[in-house]
């Protein structure tokens, strides 16, 4: 693993036991945080989300606006969201001076002209298996130190096809596995210890958030965390453990839209010149049960010339003995 990554890892990641309330709004102080929630089509799950939230941290003065965004939703989430204690918006709804267009990102840009907390914290919609924590694990580190800016979330996914078996693992979704580290580990080689680098669940100061580019779709989280490194470097990010997260999962089709979306986002960021560094042609991988959390896996990178400029090719020879 490239050493800086290493070090980061070390330095920069912490659990989301490890900040409490009561110690949390002492460094708060004059602060304010907004509490943002995303949302299409998520009447089932959105008011447990929003519910324990309110209930948890509203009342206590921790989180000062609980928004969600409802992006086109067909069903009753905007309604279930109201009746939770949330602020509800429609993101179409939200006068920004350009034409609303759908996803993700789109609504978590647009959440800017309608919240104003100084701290923004974004949680997904669809989760099942959370908690409050997630909420205080990630203000954590931008409440306690002033050089960090941006904080992302990571957690066991609670899959039953998992290896590590039905109580999951910490192994981020088949795109960030399969799209997202590989891009990191070879581009942007200091990010490689970031566990999930697309998880829904994370947290950025205001000042930050408000002079990045957002791609409107999935791609948000992929270059909120690039453009932060590229911006401010590797120690104004940091990351916290918050355990274990249920959530609705989508089919390969969805997947290969959400890659695709990936994919442009890292294209339009790459590093002048292309690679940061030589293809290592090792991926780090975060595993619980490996030494020092880590295991780092082989692939090839070397490629084979043309045939017809190798000279055994032009020969005949094709065998020797």
């Amino acid at each position: 693993m490239d050493a800086a990554a290493a070090r980061w890892f070390d330095a920069s990641t912490f659990r989301a036991l490890d900040f409490q309330v009561e110690q949390l709004l002492e460094a708060k102080g004059a602060q304010t945080v907004s509490v943002v929630i995303p949302a299409r089509n998520e009447a089932a799950t959105v008011a447990d989300v929003v519910g324990q939230i309110h209930a948890e941290l509203v009342g206590c003065g921790l989180v000062d606006e609980l928004v969600v965004i409802d992006s086109d939703s067909t069903d009753d989430t905007a309604l279930v969201a109201a009746g939770a204690g949330a602020r509800v918006h429609s993101a179409q709804s939200i006068v920004t001076g350009t034409d609303p267009l759908p996803g993700k990102g789109e609504a978590l840009w647009k959440s800017l002209f309608v919240t104003s907390g100084e701290v923004l914290v974004f949680i997904d919609a669809d989760l099942t298996s959370w908690g409050p924590h997630f909420v205080t694990g990630l203000l954590g580190p931008l409440l306690t130190q002033q050089r960090t800016v941006l904080v992302k979330g990571f957690y066991d996914r609670l899959l039953d096809d998992q290896p590590d078996g039905p109580d999951g693992s910490p192994q981020g979704g088949r795109v960030t596995e399969l799209c997202a580290r590989p891009l990191l580990n070879l581009y942007w080689p200091e990010l490689a210890a970031v566990v999930q680098p697309l998880a829904g669940e994370w947290a950025i100061r205001r000042s930050v958030l408000d002079s990045l580019s957002v791609p409107v779709g999935y791609g948000v989280e992929f270059a909120t965390l690039t453009d932060v490194w590229s911006s401010r470097g590797l120690a104004a990010i940091a990351q916290v453990d918050l355990g274990q997260r249920g959530h609705r999962h989508q089919g390969v089709h969805d997947l290969g839209v959400m890659a695709a979306e990936i994919l442009t986002t890292a294209m339009r960021r790459m590093p002048v010149g292309g690679q940061t560094a030589a293809p290592a042609g090792r991926l780090q991988q975060y595993s619980r049960g490996a030494p020092g959390g880590w295991i780092a896996r082989s692939f090839p990178t070397l490629e084979r010339p043309p045939a017809r400029t190798v000279a055994s090719y032009r020969t005949g020879v094709t065998c020797s003995g």
